[in-house]
């Protein structure tokens, strides 16, 4: 789905500083993002939870040619600094899961101050990266916390383009990750119910192709960001299983027993493979979208490629996220 909407006449004329700012440059799909705009000879600025990230490797070298600036929403008046000057701002920003004091209405708040801020330092453009289907009234925190930033954008007057993107894969995600990983290892790899719910993955590089299109238009937008494929969870699996050259049998779970499945395999891991809402709204159709393909890269032929080292380690999401200090981005 895209839809646009025409901004007022009286919209100030777009005036390019050749800078632009991406919330978590050195995250997953905030990496995506910054690599191509630096590619593309733009200035690049990120505020980020984990500034350290980018300091000077053992041989004094930088990573990238990245400003770097604290995450802090408690200090709205730094958040205007740093966004002074600024043609665009990506942002990245959200939490998938909560976790010790970080919660997804904490989130949504912290997305408003930031909001806030790039109307106050003069952004021209926000593009905003949400998620399939959000939906205030949504049982599930995830999907309702999405809906609520994004209708805070809206309401920020500041030309936006939003990208929904469903499931990611590509360069060095998770999820896909981990399921090679766990069918390497187990005789027996459990899915929900009876499997025939769809997703509609997106490779990170086309999310950022997309992300950086969408800041080069004017008018207000919504995309839905998905690839060709379409697959059911269990053909999913199995392509997987196939790519890595697993031997595990794939069985089908009750969906009421598979929370409790992930919870035990969370404790061994200790990380969070999958929350309990992640599941239900996955089984629910909530990772699918009807609407016509927008990305151009096949999970399906990505998987061909990279099946030898898919897998071959464990991507722990608490140690990305919240061991190193900060749950932001």
């Amino acid at each position: 789905m895209t839809t646009t909407t025409a901004k007022a006449s009286t919209e100030v004329p777009r005036v390019d500083t050749g800078l632009d700012v991406v919330t978590g440059a050195f995250s997953y799909s905030g990496r995506a993002i910054a690599q191509r705009l630096l590619a593309d000879g733009r200035l690049v600025r990120t505020i980020t939870g984990h500034p350290h990230d980018n300091e000077p490797t053992p041989a004094g070298e930088v990573r990238a040619p990245i400003q770097v600036r604290p995450l802090d929403f408690a200090d709205l008046p730094g958040l205007v600094r740093d966004l002074e000057g600024v043609t665009t701002l990506y942002n990245t920003y959200w939490v998938r899961f909560a976790h010790g004091t970080t919660s997804h209405a904490q989130a949504v708040e912290n997305s408003r101050t930031l909001f806030h801020a790039a109307r106050q330092a003069g952004v021209h453009r926000i593009v905003h990266v949400s998620i399939t289907n959000p939906a205030i009234e949504s049982p599930y925190p995830y999907f309702r916390g999405k809906a609520l930033v994004e209708r805070a954008l809206a309401e920020t007057g500041v030309s936006y383009a939003i990208l929904r993107p469903a499931i990611l894969f590509g360069d060095d995600g998770v999820l896909i990750n981990n399921i090679a990983w766990l069918l390497r290892r187990l005789p027996l790899f459990g899915v929900g119910g009876r499997g025939d719910y769809r997703i509609r993955p997106i490779h990170v590089g086309d999310l950022a192709d997309l992300c950086i299109a969408a800041a080069n238009e004017h008018e207000d937008s919504i995309i839905d960001a998905v690839g060709p494929d379409r697959p059911t969870f269990v053909e999913l699996v199995e392509e997987v299983r196939a790519a890595v050259g697993s031997h595990a049998r794939i069985v089908r779970v009750p969906g009421w027993a598979l929370p409790p499945i992930s919870a035990v395999l969370n404790r061994a891991l200790h990380d969070v493979l999958l929350t309990a809402d992640e599941y239900h709204a996955m089984a629910s159709g909530l990772a699918d979208v009807d609407g016509p393909t927008t990305a151009p890269t096949a999970l399906s032929h990505w998987l061909t490629e990279n099946g030898p080292t898919l897998g071959v380690h464990y991507a722990n999401e608490l140690d990305r996220h919240f061991r190193s200090g900060s749950a932001a981005t």
